[in-house]
């Protein structure tokens, strides 16, 4: 059903939505129990499959929480573009939606660089709901179950214009292989499937990946914005220390110009090693305050959970 019909029978159809005659029947049902709130009874149509394969997530996070480059910010622009003008191209100018009006976006980089974030703040600002496809739930060794899992997914997300998310996308999207036993013939298989489901999503998908060299080709060719979050440089890391270094904690000596400039890591990395500092100040340590020597010796204990080292100001460890 167009959103001309759909309008007729319900009234201003949000931005987005493309809507069934089945789902007009079961959303004049709903509209009484939302106080005829049409955006939030769409929302509530598409929930109910969503909530047993995935992950609900509420975006709490905005722009000012992200470091992001000047290219890196106009990619974001582009993304929030493309959803937003839609209707614009498609319908006002005319432009054929080959394959179709959805928004496929990648967002690759080591971890800790910022991608989930940069997910919930593009469902944010989108002012939609973001759901986190586990894959452990999607993927079934029964012949044909992930298929019907995923057709589950994608079509509860169109009906209620939701964000769907695919963490570590890879998992799914994998590059397909050499068919030596039937489970990759089924695997080859799943990931066909996806690649026709993509061409008829009209929703908008973001996938995460540590490994973009591990993502099949034939999915890049549908992604329509690539944005990469590699490790911050020092200028980037300094910015990010400041920024979790929150006006209101009690902060004492502290320089991280030299620990930015030194010590090459993910603001992930750098987000824990402030959070344990500040407990450990809260505890009592160097008079309650949080200072350099607490954010080196927290640093460091995330650097060994990685399994690396970094040296101190004067060639030594830090302690």
């Amino acid at each position: 059903m167009d959103a001309t019909e759909a309008e007729a029978a319900l009234g201003p159809v949000p931005e987005g939505h493309r809507l069934t005659a089945n789902q007009v029947d079961e959303l004049r049902r709903i509209m009484p129990v939302v106080d005829g709130d049409l955006s939030r009874a769409i929302r509530r149509l598409g929930a109910g499959p969503l909530e047993l394969l995935t992950r609900r997530i509420r975006p709490r996070r905005t722009r000012a929480d992200l470091v992001l480059t000047a290219e890196q910010e106009e990619q974001f622009e582009e993304l929030l573009s493309r959803y937003r003008m839609r209707r614009v191209v498609y319908e006002d100018w005319g432009l054929a939606a080959v394959p179709s009006a959805g928004v496929v976006a990648l967002l690759s980089g080591p971890s800790g660089t910022g991608k989930t974030t940069a997910a919930e703040i593009v469902a944010g600002e989108l002012g939609l709901d973001l759901y986190l496809v586990d894959i452990s739930a999607v993927v079934s060794k029964y012949i044909g179950e992930t298929e019907k899992n995923l057709e589950a997914i994608f079509d509860a997300a169109a009906a209620g214009n939701h964000v769907l998310l695919f963490d570590e996308a890879d998992a799914l999207f994998g590059a397909r292989t050499a068919v030596t036993d039937a489970r990759d013939r089924y695997a080859n298989i799943e990931v066909a499937y996806l690649l026709q489901r993509l061409e008829t999503f009209d929703g908008i998908l973001l996938m995460t990946t540590n490994l973009i060299g591990n993502i099949d080709q034939a999915f890049m060719r549908r992604v329509h914005v690539a944005i990469d979050f590699p490790v911050p440089v020092a200028a980037e890391r300094q910015r990010i220390w400041e920024r979790w270094l929150a006006e209101g904690a009690p902060i004492g000596d502290v320089d991280v110009t030299e620990l930015a400039r030194r010590v090459e890591v993910s603001g992930g990395v750098i987000r824990n090693a402030c959070l344990t500092a500040a407990f450990l100040a809260a505890a009592g340590h160097s008079d309650g305050l949080i200072t350099t020597d607490l954010l080196e010796r927290s640093l460091r204990r995330e650097l060994q959970k990685l399994g690396r080292l970094v040296d101190g100001p004067d060639g030594g460890p830090i302690p």
